[in-house]
């Protein structure tokens, strides 16, 4: 068991972070547990200020932990659930879920194929995300998009807060007068 310090709360957890594998998806508790470690994945993101930091992890049905990936991990224009997917070599297993801090891009500039996109041919039937993408960089459909294909989008808005404080370098302070 590891503890975690919230950067935006400052409170500190005893959950337990998923390395290798977990609870099986589809609980309200492991969704937020599996969310929790991708939102901490998205912590290794260099902020930059044309993107998301984002973290995401493609878990299986059995809750093992079969992929992960953050943006810019491998590549300056990589996004998180690109990396995640492509590591897994395009295999799929059945009622795998992936697991994304940050609603997944439905347009890119940097590439030709958006991760709603990749979700949608790898064959992914569920995505849990903490926030859906505020329309500062791109007016984003992934959610809908999903939804329309058949895949159960679970939003758990109770984590978007930390997902927030990851992207403070997009979203400034207000002023105050």
């Amino acid at each position: 068991m590891s503890g975690y310090k919230s950067r935006s709360t400052g409170r500190r957890s005893e959950r337990r972070w998923p390395a290798d594998g977990g609870p099986p998806p589809g609980t309200v508790e492991a969704d937020r547990e599996w969310l929790a470690a991708a939102i901490e994945l998205s912590r290794r993101c260099r902020p930059v200020p044309t993107a998301y930091s984002v973290g995401a992890i493609v878990v299986g049905a059995d809750g093992r932990r079969l992929a992960d990936g953050w943006s810019r991990r491998a590549a300056g224009t990589e996004h998180a659930e690109e990396g995640a997917l492509a590591a897994l070599n395009g295999v799929t297993p059945a009622g795998a879920t992936v697991y994304t801090s940050l609603e997944p891009c439905s347009t890119r500039r940097s590439r030709p194929r958006s991760c709603t996109e990749l979700i949608l041919t790898a064959g992914i039937g569920r995505v849990v995300l903490a926030l859906r993408e505020p329309p500062l960089l791109a007016a984003c459909q992934g959610v809908r998009l999903l939804r329309a294909a058949g895949v159960e989008v679970v939003e758990q808005v109770g984590l978007a807060a930390e997902v927030r404080s990851v992207n403070a370098h997009l979203f400034p302070e207000p002023q105050v007068h």
